[in-house]
């Protein structure tokens, strides 16, 4: 499935009204990859402090429940890997999409010979990098 972000841009003829551009391209998916398991996560550990805390004598006799948890636990780690990369990757996608070059030559009205199009500032990143190294 095909996303569209749609965000204002001038005509820059003569009237001043603004048309539509659309980013065509999903960058959900690793999102929701990541908090999906985010929110597994949040249930397991409630699941597995309720094992520890009611259940202590159950776990501390039976042999292969502590076994099992370490696998789930190991799961769990493995799958926030590729999370975080999957969500470095979606950030790198709509980093490359919103990129003012890229978005330059994707408007029309910048393809005129006599025409010139700056991008004026590039849009800050930072808040978004520090959320992928978190």
């Amino acid at each position: 499935r095909l996303y569209q972000i749609p965000f204002e841009m001038p005509a820059c003829e003569e009237e001043s009204e603004s048309h539509t551009l659309h980013l065509v391209g999903d960058f959900s998916a690793p999102a929701e990859f990541f908090v999906t398991l985010g929110v597994f996560s949040f249930l397991y550990a409630m699941a597995a402090l309720v094992l520890y805390l009611r259940f202590h004598s159950l776990y501390g006799e039976n042999k292969k429940l502590p076994f099992a948890d370490f696998c789930v636990t190991v799961c769990f780690a493995f799958f926030w890997l590729v999370a975080a990369a999957a969500w470095g990757k979606g950030l790198s996608d709509v980093k490359a999409a919103t990129r003012p070059a890229s978005l330059i030559a994707a408007m029309a009205v910048c393809q005129g010979q006599e025409v010139v199009c700056s991008a004026g500032t590039t849009p800050a990143m930072g808040l978004a990098n520090i959320s992928v190294v978190r």
